[in-house]
Parts: structure tokens; C-alpha cells; sequence
């Protein structure tokens, strides 16, 4: 038999909605204790509900959930202090939440645009710092964040999405340089093509992942404190190569 992994306490910002979700609800059914994070008091309360109903004790939910806006870092505070009421001690706090839109958009509407670089990359750093301070003043815990495969090179389809998520990447990885010895487990997250709500209406390319699949590898690299993990995984393969292509075949190439 494997050995038995804790009982945490998660606190998940974006836990209402497609991979956030199926993170959740997998977190829920195998005993962890959640708290939910998000901007929508009825999706907070659908989702609580749910979550009560996968709980493999047939409990309610100890913790709850509490409003907090990722365009609003006025809302940053207060959730945390309602989700450390409320659990005692913050284990993990998973990030989900993040904004998408193609490019085509981001080029035609600049204030669309403005608004996804500063959530995606600015008020997401702002509330990782919030929650890596209160992380290491208990003694440390883990930090996972989704970010994207699109931020691993500047590519023709994703140029404004692709550099927000490398600026959440980079940073992701300097908070595990700077802070593991101290008890910060960071994980990042790249998915590739998910099928969400927030890809709904796109063509899936190969390898494009279902959000279950997706949450029970975020999982196991939750478990495991993996720094960087793709999913689904043949997406590291692709990357590797996509890296390693020179800049002029870049620019010949749609990908």
C-alpha cells in the first residue's frame, strides 16, 4: 500500500469553474478540508453545496467560502483572514483563477487587454505574496499556481496571453529558489488545451486534456512538491521541442 497522505487544509481561488473545479471536487471526495475563494456569492454557494455532497464523511463543510476578486486586491485580505478563520491552518492555497482571451481580441480592444496582463500577471503575483507571507509564518505549506504552456516562448497565437503567463512562470520559479529551504513548496502548473469553459469554441489541437484528468495530476504534484508539472504530460514533450526551435522557424510556423 502507498503511504497515506495527509488531510489538508486548501484554500482555492478559482474553485467554481473548470479545471478549478475538478481540482476541488477531487480534494473534497478524498477527505481535504476546503475553503473556496471567489467573485460570484451564488457560484461560491453551488459550489459549497457540491462539495458537501462529495465529502466522504457525508459532513458539511467546516470552512466555507468567502469573496475575493482578482481584479479587486482590496478583496486579497480579507478572504485569507476569513480562510484562516475558518481552518486554523492554511496547508495550500491553489490559484486557478486567471483570465483568457485570443489575440485577436487582446490586439482589438486595449482595455481588454490592459485587464487580462494586469490580473493574469500583477494581481496574481499580489495575492501569491499575500499567501506565500502567511504560508512561511506557519511554518510553510504549498503554493500551487496555474500558469500555461503558452508562456514557455513568444508565439504567433498567444503573444499577450503567452507574456503574462511566462511573467506568473518566472516568478513562480523564483519564490521556489528563494523560499523551498524555508518551507514553500511551490508548484506550477502548465496545462496545455483543456476542455473549459474558457476554451469553449476553440479547435482542440492533439493531446488537449479533460479537466479530471488534468486535476489528478495537479494532485500528485501537490502530494509530491513537484515545481513544474504539464498536463496532460505529453505537453512537456511538445514544449521541449517548441523551445528548441530557432527563432526563424518561429516565425514560419501558426503554432
Amino acid at each position: 500500500m502507498g503511504a497515506m497522505v495527509r488531510r489538508m487544509n486548501v484554500v482555492i481561488l478559482g474553485g467554481t469553474k473548470g479545471m478549478g473545479r475538478a481540482l476541488a471536487r477531487q480534494l473534497a471526495e478524498r477527505g481535504d478540508q476546503l475553503f473556496l475563494l471567489g467573485r460570484d456569492p451564488r457560484e461560491l454557494e453551488r459550489s459549497t453545496h457540491d462539495l458537501d455532497a462529495r465529502s466522504p464523511t457525508g459532513a458539511r463543510m467546516e470552512a466555507g467560502s468567502a469573496a475575493c476578486d482578482l481584479e479587486d486586491p482590496a478583496t486579497f485580505d480579507g478572504a485569507l483572514d476569513a480562510a484562516e478563520a475558518a481552518l486554523g491552518r492554511i496547508d495550500c492555497v491553489v490559484v486557478t483563477a486567471a483570465l483568457f482571451a485570443t489575440q485577436d481580441q487582446l490586439e482589438e480592444d486595449e482595455a481588454l487587454m490592459e485587464r487580462l496582463v494586469t490580473v493574469n500577471f500583477a494581481n496574481t503575483v499580489a495575492f501569491c505574496e499575500r499567501a506565500r507571507k502567511r504560508l512561511l509564518a506557519s511554518g510553510g505549506g504549498t503554493l500551487c499556481v496555474f500558469s500555461s504552456v503558452a508562456g514557455e516562448r513568444g508565439r504567433k497565437p498567444v503573444v499577450i496571453y503567452g507574456a503574462s503567463k511566462a511573467g506568473i512562470t518566472a516568478y513562480l520559479e523564483g519564490l521556489d529558489h528563494r523560499y523551498r529551504a524555508a518551507g514553500l513548496r511551490v508548484v506550477t502548473v502548465k496545462p496545455g488545451f483543456v476542455k473549459t469553459g474558457m476554451t469553449e469554441g476553440l479547435s482542440p489541437p492533439p493531446f488537449a486534456g479533460e479537466p479530471e484528468a488534468v486535476a489528478r495530476t495537479v494532485i500528485r504534484a501537490i502530494d509530491r512538491g513537484t515545481p513544474v508539472v504539464y498536463a496532460p504530460a505529453p505537453w512537456a514533450l511538445v514544449m521541449g521541442v517548441i523551445r528548441a526551435l530557432p527563432r526563424a522557424v518561429m516565425r514560419r510556423v501558426k503554432f
